[in-house]
């Protein structure tokens, strides 16, 4: 039996076939197995830190490319153990057979990890997707899924040049300089492109609006519909529909109305010049009374100023941030009460009458 074990078939002993048959065979016959186990152990760490990971879905997505990763690593190595035959060792196109099986192996590890890394990532995206949609963010997790495609090019790229550099011996460094030099060269001519892509990732992870929220800016107000790579698509108070490039969404002075703690609305009342100070101070009581009703939570009133035609009484009111069409009729319902009490008090606005004397001559 030792004999037969030690026995030289092309430049290896039967013996290390047989272990290194038995090493593969057992590997893809486990194989389910340990991708199993080594996704639950993954999955286990994930849930440690992110409570909402589904460990059965994490397994279902990951563990077949992580099986198919952990086959062609085993079976690469458990090979390479061989001495590779030397009657086989033909040259195809100035090409030895056993670097054309070293390169295929370099390149199947390469390809397997990152398809495993590929999965790995869909699963992050849809983890972080689920982690908006559970926290209320109706829109912003759109930009996830473009996130998830430029990592899945980039992770590519990266597994493309690996191959370059460990299966066929190129020297990547020229190639990298010269896709920098492109790169930057489109990037010159995509300037604006970019920067409102750039925009819009400020825009998802500074949050300064969201989608459904009521802003103003560059002298547009209206809801946010639509929040986009390149643009934001923003329904007006007019009902039109207008988009605005990121960048100047994110460059100007914008106001998110939806974010209000309160809405204000400002009283200036104009008065006769003539109008005695017991009047005045009448309405200015009468309309205190008039702002301290429940739909205002706090007032600011004031007689400020005397010009020579007027006696000037300004204010504030201050309402819940509620829809613009409550406000205005609380707006509606202070100024009629307004007018009724000046009525009351027969106090008159400045520039309402106006006296007009003739001088005429004399007979003569």
């Amino acid at each position: 039996m030792e004999e037969i074990l030690n026995q030289v078939i092309l430049d290896n002993t039967v013996q290390s076939y047989l272990i290194v048959g038995s090493i593969i065979f057992f590997c893809f016959l486990f194989k389910r197995i340990i991708a199993h186990y080594t996704a639950a152990f993954f999955a286990f760490l994930l849930r440690s830190r992110y409570k909402n990971v589904d460990p059965v879905f994490f397994k279902t997505l990951v563990a077949k490319p992580l099986g198919v990763f952990i086959a062609v690593l085993v079976t690469v190595i458990a090979l390479d153990r061989l001495h590779f035959p030397s009657a086989i060792d033909i040259s195809i196109y100035k090409l030895r057979l056993q670097e054309l099986f070293r390169m295929m192996g370099s390149a199947l590890i390469i390809i397997t990890f990152f398809r495993f890394l590929i999965k790995s990532m869909d699963f992050v995206v849809l983890l972080i997707k689920d982690r908006y949609m559970r926290s209320g963010d109706p829109g912003n997790h759109q930009l996830v899924f473009f996130f998830k495609d430029f990592i899945k090019v980039l992770i590519g790229l990266i597994g493309a040049l690996l191959i370059l550099k460990y299966t066929f011996n190129y020297d990547i460094k020229g190639l990298v300089t010269g896709l920098s030099i492109v790169g930057a060269a489109i990037a010159l001519a995509l300037k604006e492109s970019l920067e409102n892509l750039i925009a819009s990732f400020i825009i998802f992870f500074d949050k300064p609006f969201e989608t459904g929220d009521a802003v103003k800016v560059n002298n547009f107000s209206g809801v946010v519909e639509r929040i986009g790579l390149r643009s934001t698509r923003i329904r007006t108070d007019a009902k039109t529909y207008i988009t605005v490039p990121n960048k100047q969404m994110v460059d100007s002075v914008l106001d998110n109305l939806s974010n209000r703690t309160q809405r204000r609305g400002d009283i200036r009342l104009e008065l006769a010049i003539d109008t005695p100070h017991e009047k005045l101070e009448a309405l200015l009581s009468g309309i205190r009374n008039i702002l301290a009703k429940p739909a205002i939570e706090n007032y600011n009133l004031y007689f400020t100023e005397i010009t020579a035609n007027a006696q000037i009484i300004t204010g504030d009111f201050y309402t819940d941030p509620k829809n613009i069409q409550q406000f205005n009729l609380v707006k509606q319902s202070v100024n009629m009460e307004i007018i009724q009490l000046m009525e009351s008090l027969q106090i008159i606005a400045a520039g309402k009458q106006t006296a007009i004397m003739v001088a005429k001559d004399g007979a003569n």
